[in-house]
């Protein structure tokens, strides 16, 4: 964690103790193209891990060269295929359709998501099938690295604000936005320590 990012996410109490006890913020960007993330992440939906990195292996046997496919490619293979490796119908359209968007370029690469805005990158992948501004998000913090990002739908982010300020509910995604504006221009880190406090484990309770 940079002195900076420290220094600055330390002047808010819930933050610091956070900091305190989970230490440096672990967030790691991964290599993948825009497309290979919306991709991968459409292959996550509602399956857990390991049945999802099945399927995701299947795709790729499809395709015969051990690499992920290229757009073209995807679009070619009937979808028929495509199910054969563990899609759902509804996934097959999806996967699809962000291959027929990076060929057409509102899929960028990571080239040109480097000269886009967090929002401009939202605003152009939002129309695909599939696709949520959830999806964006985690793509613009685990994909593209990109520093101030708060997804304030998520249940995880709300639920660690609720347990690391101890309040009886979580606060609103609209709420959550304007807490957040203290933590700019590292919100991104901020929602990393807020998931890791909605992984602590419950206190016990007190045996009367």
């Amino acid at each position: 964690m940079s002195a900076v990012l420290h220094r600055q996410l330390s002047r808010d109490p819930v933050m610091r103790r956070l900091i305190r006890r989970h230490g440096p913020c672990g967030i790691e960007a991964r290599r993948w193209s825009p497309y290979e993330a919306l991709t991968r992440a459409i292959a996550h939906l509602q399956l857990n891990g390991r049945a999802a990195q099945t399927i995701l292996g299947r795709f790729v046997a499809l395709f015969g060269n051990g690499r992920f496919p290229r757009p073209a490619a995807v679009l070619a293979t009937h979808p028929a295929r495509l199910r054969s490796a563990g899609f759902s119908r509804a996934k097959v359209l999806a996967i699809k359709d962000i291959a027929r968007h990076a060929l057409a370029g509102t899929v960028p690469t990571r080239r040109a998501a480097a000269r886009l805005t967090d929002e401009e990158i939202i605003e152009r992948l939002l129309p695909i099938r599939g696709v949520g501004r959830w999806t964006v998000e985690m793509r613009l913090i685990f994909t593209l690295g990109r520093p101030d990002v708060l997804p304030v739908d998520d249940f995880g982010v709300r639920e660690g604000y609720r347990r690391a300020c101890g309040t009886r509910a979580q606060p609103t995604p609209k709420a959550l936005r304007v807490l957040g504006e203290r933590w700019k221009p590292y919100r991104s880190a901020a929602a990393w320590y807020l998931w890791r406090a909605a992984g602590e484990p419950k206190p016990a309770r007190k045996v009367r």
